[in-house]
């Protein structure tokens, strides 16, 4: 884990497009199906569009059906903090990076082996770092 991005309100909305600051910094959410990432297939690693940190492999994305990418694991657990959502009348599992704490999506257990994890991320949470 790189070391933690601690920015003011006004900093972040410098450093992001209008998207991504509402998405990672206000939890926002992309409409389904929308997001520009949702269909690449790359060889590389996703990292946070706040900070650059190291999140997902690409040989982990897999087609989900949600509307949003889906991946079955992290690059590193530490890169990623979990947390109890309960906003709009349901409980899910928030996930966020742990550098920046921007909010990336939600973990569900209904994925593929070998987790049998689904982390649904919002495409404008992430750019790809290619090989």
């Amino acid at each position: 884990m790189m070391d933690k991005i601690n920015l003011t309100d006004a900093e972040w909305k410098q450093k992001l497009t209008p998207e991504e600051y509402n998405v990672l910094r206000k939890k926002g959410t992309e409409r389904a199906f929308t997001g520009d990432l949702l269909d690449k297939k790359t060889d590389g690693t996703y990292v946070c569009a706040g900070c650059g940190q190291e999140l997902f492999a690409a040989n982990t994305k897999f087609e989900s059906g949600s509307g949003w990418p889906s991946f079955y694991d992290v690059v590193n657990n530490e890169n990623v903090e979990l947390e109890t959502d309960q906003s709009h009348g349901m409980t899910r599992t928030e996930v966020m990076c742990s550098r920046c704490g921007g909010h990336l999506g939600h973990v569900f257990n209904d994925g593929p082996a070998p987790t049998g994890l689904r982390y649904c991320i919002n495409s404008v949470s992430l750019n790809v770092k290619e090989k």
